[in-house]
């Protein structure tokens, strides 16, 4: 399933946006987040030289109803707030795409990262560019979990083929290496291998865009033309990737 990483430039008007600004070498992390009825709360840890003139202006905001110090110490806080302008959790909201916690923000950009369907995704993107935020697509990426994918045996083989340099450019060891080594016949070794690498392939796959074009671009929601895009992997690499790495497989 992809995932997906936005960096969503914040309008003027939010708290986190005016004051992000007002202090650009602060970091905002936004731990827990629920929209209400017409505002939101937060829970947001606070990082900066001067927490406390941070705080100050937070509680100037016109936008904060409430803001709560839960924890402090040093330069950092923890805090509880209550806001009339929750624009991510609305985009969200609207979108049927939870945004993912937590969520960093620096300087007015919001690091929002989202995990859904192609068309969610999408969806998300139309949210944001009706509220006014402008974005670009960072990356994204294809969740995989091996732990579906691949059997224990199957898994154990692979971890032994990567080991062994079988995935290497050039290979460092042959099909028949890799079968003496975990002691089986080769006609095995190669049909498991085969398996292994036809499940990662097509769960990779699965839900990317054939193209790889401005109009995908258009449909995940970037603003930015001249991004660049990280290739996608070889099929040994995808593999390899997959099994090391449960959380994503990069593209």
């Amino acid at each position: 399933m992809p995932h997906a990483r936005l960096l969503v430039d914040l309008p003027d008007g939010p708290w986190i946006a005016d004051i992000s600004r007002e202090f650009p070498d602060a970091g905002f992390r936004v731990l827990t987040a629920v929209p209400g009825e017409g505002a939101g709360f937060a829970l947001v840890r606070i990082t900066a030289r001067d927490v406390d003139e941070v705080l100050a202006r937070m509680r100037e905001h016109g936008t904060l109803a409430s803001v709560s110090v839960m924890a402090a110490d040093g330069d950092v806080a923890t805090v509880r707030i209550e806001t009339d302008a929750p624009l991510l959790l609305l985009a969200a909201r609207r979108s049927g795409l939870p945004i993912e916690m937590p969520l960093d923000v620096e300087a007015g950009v919001a690091q929002v990262e989202v995990t859904g369907e192609h068309g969610r995704v999408a969806a998300l993107g139309r949210q944001l560019d009706e509220l006014g935020l402008t974005f670009d697509v960072e990356r994204v990426r294809q969740r995989v979990d091996p732990r579906r994918l691949l059997t224990d045996r199957q898994r154990e083989l692979l971890f032994a083929a990567v080991d062994l340099g079988y995935y290497d450019v050039p290979r460092r060891a042959t099909l028949t290496e890799v079968a003496d080594h975990v002691g089986i016949a080769k006609s095995t070794c190669s049909e498991l291998l085969q398996r292994v690498e036809r499940a990662v392939v097509h769960e990779f796959v699965d839900g990317l865009p054939r193209r790889l074009d401005s109009g995908d671009d258009a449909e995940t929601g970037s603003r930015n033309d001249s991004a660049s895009e990280e290739a996608p992997p070889t099929e040994s690499d995808a593999t390899a990737s997959a099994t090391r790495n449960p959380v994503t497989t990069d593209t």
